[in-house]
């Protein structure tokens, strides 16, 4: 697999898939009602609040920082540069760490299995986009394995989130 390119329609395809369902995942978390398997204390609606309220600004900084190089598709665009500051310091994907936070901060304090397995579905997807992501990214940037290795995919500080190639 080489780089997305407009003459690439499974690309193409592939990379609409992983926009399309992510979305669609990240509503039916959203939309998925409170349930009673368990309760909430307190500390976790307060702790759940400010991962949800974090989680948005870390989705709106890293849309910020992404600049000209932002794109809905999982692929860099051809007038895009490698991004290695700012929140891409701390880690490659900040955007979907955000999203990964809002669904975190909503999921928790809801007592909803169906919710929690949405929200464990919705990582398990940025794991795949992230992963279909990078190896366009390798493509495009000759400096991205090195990135790669000394910056987490999705938490700071995670010391299995970086490719130890």
């Amino acid at each position: 697999m080489g780089l997305l390119t407009a003459d690439n329609p499974r690309d193409t395809a592939i990379a609409w898939g992983f926009v399309l369902g992510q979305f669609a995942l990240l509503l039916t978390v959203l939309a998925l009602p409170a349930g009673d398997a368990w309760v909430a204390p307190d500390g976790v609606l307060t702790v759940a609040r400010w991962v949800g309220l974090a989680g948005m600004a870390v989705l709106i900084a890293g849309l910020i920082n992404l600049g000209r190089s932002l794109t809905a598709l999982p692929t860099p665009v051809p007038h895009g540069v490698l991004r290695t500051g700012g929140l891409y310091r701390l880690v490659r994907h900040p955007i979907y760490t955000g999203i990964i936070a809002l669904a975190l901060g909503s999921t928790a304090p809801s007592g909803s299995v169906p919710k929690a397995l949405a929200t464990l579905a919705l990582i398990g997807w940025f794991s795949a986009k992230a992963r279909w992501e990078e190896h366009h990214l390798r493509a495009r940037y000759a400096g991205y394995d090195d990135y790669a290795a000394r910056t987490p995919r999705f938490v700071p500080l995670w010391p299995f989130g970086a490719d130890r190639r």
